[in-house]
């Protein structure tokens, strides 16, 4: 089997990007639109929307027991019978009430002219009253202006209560302060709001965050910019944040006029609170839309008071700055435009992915609602997340690859029935798949060959055919060749319903129709009868290398008993020579010396005659032995014959070293031989040659050395002695 080919990694990382290109090009353009769209202001109104949603569907909160609404309905306007309500029962009210101890209370109501009777004993309580605030409007594009009372103007106890209209007439923003001809002027809401936190021990500072940001306790109040969120070009004179309202109407504790004049209210309840005074009676029409107007339940929508607007305005301002209750914040544009572009690459990949309208129409639902949670846990949080842009980013996304996929299946169809009708032709078997391995179209010879018809074949797949490894391995190789993007040869087994083993070369290659379908296009051809002659190609080439190997074994041990001696092993006279010419034509060349031992057993000739021809082998043997354990691996030991050895010696420093390994050759040999059961002793005779001194040659060397071997027997035996330089001049 040929070897899996290795795909590069910049091969790799390139089909990556080209399978994702499609989802990744198709959510940045329909992004893109969506996004400048955005810019234009299309989506501003139902943002708008999407956001009153996100309030009615995030958690209920609790009543803020810290501010209450005395309220002057309709009922009380019939008991007064007039409105504005006289002096003389708001000084009432404010008398009565002053008695419960409130903490700050706030009078929205314009009391800019007198209204008879009573005026002169409100004006003494204005005096007297440090914890009521006023209300004034100022002059802009919509209002006339109304005055706040001169005496609470002049104790600097009022506020304005102006407010801040989106387009479809919705308040989601509240002014904190507002520059008019220099003067810088202070909402109802927050004029409350500082008068109750001054008791906490908290004042208005500059944010730590940003200096340009007010700061009260835990909380600094971002001032609304014209494009935050889902504005377009909004107007964000004055200091503006973004409401985050309790609720809508009857979100604070509401008591009537007429049930606290007449005694009906527990002190506990306005005891330390704000008390906000208003009207809510229908024919006043003091209402305004706010984002719970809208209710999820409510038939008609539901407009909340003034009072109510402002002591949500207020209870907002003191949640914050106490208890760090989450403003609502914005993303910057960058980050809105990635969520957006995120939740695109949601719906391309989603589409692209079920390649199925009904599966993916359900799933972009499952993914809507998903949206709709997130942006609902994030609005919880303090977050207000582009929904309406990203739903339609998803959306169209989707639609775009549905219509692509559509695009692609009637391609796809046309090229089935294209190569249908071309490798019907082919009378080789042939395969078409998709990316998903699954078989597109087949000739009528990779049926037949398969063994089924076509129609059961394209029911089934590779694994309901083929054995478990070899749809395994046929895998593999397709998946090589998608990722590769290259033609690829393979060779596989299979095993058909009879058992009989195939042997098959496949040719894979990819091919793509005018859509950018991607078909993997394979060529089978048997190959069993060339793989069979292959095998026995393979096992003769087999036996001719192990003929070779077995003559080279014969030839190399004909070379080594030509060379070496039959009793010890030791290297023959013949390659004695050999090596003691190698030794001297070395020494030559790099300037150095050799030494040549010949050396002679004394006493030989009796041991053999007394013990015998066996022993006398085996004493050649151990002595042999004996000399290779004591010399270098440089060095070589030969036998000459009979009792006759030699040792070269190869690059010897000088005689003296030449002389210590000859002495250590007759210690050695000097230890008692154990042959057999005889104890043996032997000495050796040695003389000792070295080039130059006492030849150049081989024959010299050896022959100054054999006379001095005769020289140590003539002298007692058992020595060695050195080769005279006249011998070799004489020689």
């Amino acid at each position: 089997m040929q070897q899996r080919e290795t795909v590069p990694g910049w091969a790799y990382l390139k089909q990556t990007v080209l399978k994702k290109s499609r989802v990744l090009l198709t959510a940045s353009g329909v992004a893109g639109c969506v996004i400048l769209l955005r810019f234009a202001g299309v989506w501003q109104p139902s943002e708008l929307g999407s956001l009153d949603l996100l309030f009615n569907l995030r958690p209920a909160e609790p009543i803020d027991r810290r501010v209450v609404v005395i309220g002057i309905d309709e009922a009380d306007l019939r008991r007064v019978g007039k409105w504005p309500i006289p002096d003389r029962v708001l000084g009432q009210l404010l008398t009565k009430l002053q008695t419960y101890q409130p903490r700050v209370i706030g009078l929205d109501i314009y009391r800019d002219l007198p209204v008879e009777p009573g005026h002169a004993e409100l004006l003494n309580l204005y005096r007297t009253f440090p914890n009521l605030i006023g209300i004034e409007q100022i002059k802009d594009q919509t209002n006339v202006g109304i005055s706040a009372p001169p005496l609470l103007a002049k104790r600097n106890q009022v506020g304005f209560n102006n407010l801040v209209f989106d387009v479809d007439g919705k308040v989601r923003r509240s002014l904190l302060y507002w520059h008019v001809d220099g003067k810088t002027h202070q909402s109802f809401a927050l004029t409350i709001a500082l008068a109750y936190l001054k008791r906490e021990g908290i004042t208005p500072q500059a944010s730590t965050r940003d200096s340009r940001y007010l700061q009260l306790g835990r909380a600094s109040f971002h001032q609304f910019e014209s494009n935050d969120g889902a504005y377009v070009r909004a107007d964000d004179g004055g200091y503006q944040v973004l409401a985050n309202l309790r609720g809508g109407a009857g979100t604070f504790t509401t008591v009537s006029l007429t049930d606290f004049l007449a005694g009906r209210v527990q002190p506990d309840v306005l005891r330390d609170r704000i008390v906000m005074i208003g009207s809510t009676a229908i024919s006043l029409r003091d209402f305004f839309q706010t984002s719970y107007s809208n209710g999820l339940l409510a038939s008609s929508p539901q407009p909340i008071t003034g009072v109510e607007l402002q002591a949500n305005f207020v209870s907002q301002l003191i949640s914050e700055a106490l208890q760090g209750r989450s403003a609502i914040n914005v993303w910057a544009e960058p980050l809105e435009w990635l969520w957006i572009l995120v939740w695109a690459w949601v719906g391309a990949k989603l589409c692209w992915s079920l390649r199925s309208p009904p599966q993916a129409a359900l799933t972009l639902l499952l993914a809507g609602s998903s949206l709709i949670g997130v942006c609902v846990c994030a609005l919880w949080l303090g977050w207000w997340l582009p929904l309406v842009p990203s739903m339609a980013a998803m959306g169209g996304s989707a639609i775009m690859i549905l219509a692509h996929i559509a695009h692609l299946q009637e391609e796809l169809k046309r090229s089935k029935e294209f190569l249908s009708s071309i490798i019907n032709t082919i009378p080789d078997p042939v395969f078409v798949k998709d990316k998903q391995h699954r078989w597109v179209v087949l000739n009528q010879a990779y049926a037949k060959f398969l063994g089924y018809s076509l129609d059961e074949l394209l029911e089934k797949s590779d694994g309901d055919v083929f054995s478990p490894h070899e749809a395994v391995v046929f895998r593999q190789q397709e998946q090589l060749v998608f990722s590769s993007q290259r033609e690829h040869e393979h060779e596989e087994t299979f095993t058909n319903h009879q058992g009989v083993t195939h042997h098959l070369a496949t040719k894979r290659s990819l091919h793509k129709d005018a859509a950018g379908n991607v078909f993997l296009v394979g060529v089978i051809r048997d190959i069993t009868e060339r793989k069979r002659t292959e095998e026995e190609l393979k096992r003769t080439a087999t036996e001719l290398l192990r003929s070779n190997a077995e003559l080279e074994q014969s030839a190399s041990q004909l070379r080594h008993l030509a060379n070496h001696d039959v009793l010890t092993g030791l290297p023959n006279r013949k390659l004695f020579y050999e090596r003691l010419g190698q030794s001297i034509d070395w020494a030559q060349d790099n300037q150095q010396a050799v030494g040549l031992l010949f050396l002679d057993l004394d006493g030989f000739k009796l041991i053999n005659d007394t013990q015998g021809h066996d022993v006398g082998d085996l004493l050649l043997k151990a002595t042999a032995k004996r000399l290779t354990g004591c010399l270098r691996s440089s060095d070589t030991v030969s036998r000459l014959g009979g009792d006759e050895f030699t040792v070269i010696l190869p690059a010897i420093p000088t005689s003296e070293d030449a002389a210590r390994v000859a002495h250590k050759i007759l210690t050695t040999l000097a230890n008692p031989f154990q042959i057999e059961q005889h104890t043996i002793f032997v000495s050796a005779s040695i003389g000792i040659s070295l080039y130059p001194q006492n030849g150049t040659t081989v024959d010299a060397l050896t022959k100054a050395a054999d006379g001095a071997m005769y020289s140590a027997k003539e002298l007692g035996k058992n020595r060695y002695e050195f080769a005279s330089i006249l011998d070799d001049a004489q020689d």
